[in-house]
């Protein structure tokens, strides 16, 4: 691993190979030097580590003490094909399983082994995000949703145990109307958040600034209550 910064409590940054199966995914990880938590990062179609959405967010984490994953989920090759077939962005297992093996890594690294672990999903990416919770319940401590499509992952939805947030731009009304039909298949802690005026991308003024506060105190209730641990569930496995 390549130290690339240092966060600014004293923590550091470093870009991570991490196996998953017969590939390596690259990510970048940021370790506050008092982090309560990590949150992985799942993203979305046609995204990747380096989106500038999902940097923002992990640098609000950053500051309020918890460490971050940003991790693309697709090889460099795979993006190409990605890009001409825009398949395997909706190929929501092949997402979960690198999710699962970044969540495997993470409680291997000595700088993060000890931390609860959070997921952190947008659009498809936000499906995979929840489906590895389900296959990982006692390991998931909580999960985030922006702009997120957890109706693509729907029968694995009653069981997940972790705390779910769902975040979704007011003007985005296809994606209210999914996650509303996803709300009532979660058998967990659950809570829904519209953003008044915003779109998909969350692009407009202010818009980021609220999913990252949001983000923010649903991560850091979860992490802090240790009386909230996730509890054991029979889950469907992937093939």
């Amino acid at each position: 691993m390549t130290e690339k910064a240092r966060v600014k409590d004293g923590g550091k940054t470093e870009t991570v190979a991490i196996p998953s199966e017969e590939i390596t995914v690259e990510g970048n990880l940021s370790v506050p030097r008092n982090a309560c938590g990590v949150v992985l990062f799942a993203h979305g179609s046609g995204s990747s580590r380096f989106s500038p959405r999902n940097q923002f967010v992990a640098r609000v984490l950053q500051e309020a003490e918890i460490a971050t994953l940003l991790i693309d989920l697709l090889t460099n090759e795979e993006e190409q094909i990605d890009m001409e077939t825009a398949e395997l962005r909706f190929d929501i297992d092949l997402l979960a399983k690198r999710l699962m093996a970044a969540t495997e890594w993470v409680k291997a690294n000595p700088s993060t082994k000890r931390l609860a672990v959070g997921y952190f999903g947008a659009s498809t990416g936000a499906a995979a995000a929840l489906v590895a919770a389900a296959e990982l319940p006692e390991q998931v401590r909580a999960v985030v949703s922006r702009g997120g499509r957890p109706d693509l992952a729907m029968e694995y939805l009653p069981k997940v145990r972790a705390p779910v947030l769902l975040i979704v731009g007011g003007n985005d009304t296809v994606v209210i109307d999914l996650n509303k039909k996803a709300m009532k298949h979660l058998q967990t802690e659950k809570a829904f958040e519209v953003i008044p005026g915003a779109t998909h991308l969350f692009e407009e003024s202010g818009a980021l600034e609220k999913v990252a506060e949001l983000a923010r105190r649903w991560f850091l209730k979860e992490f802090k209550n240790k009386r909230n641990k996730p509890q054991k569930a029979q889950s469907p496995r992937m093939k």
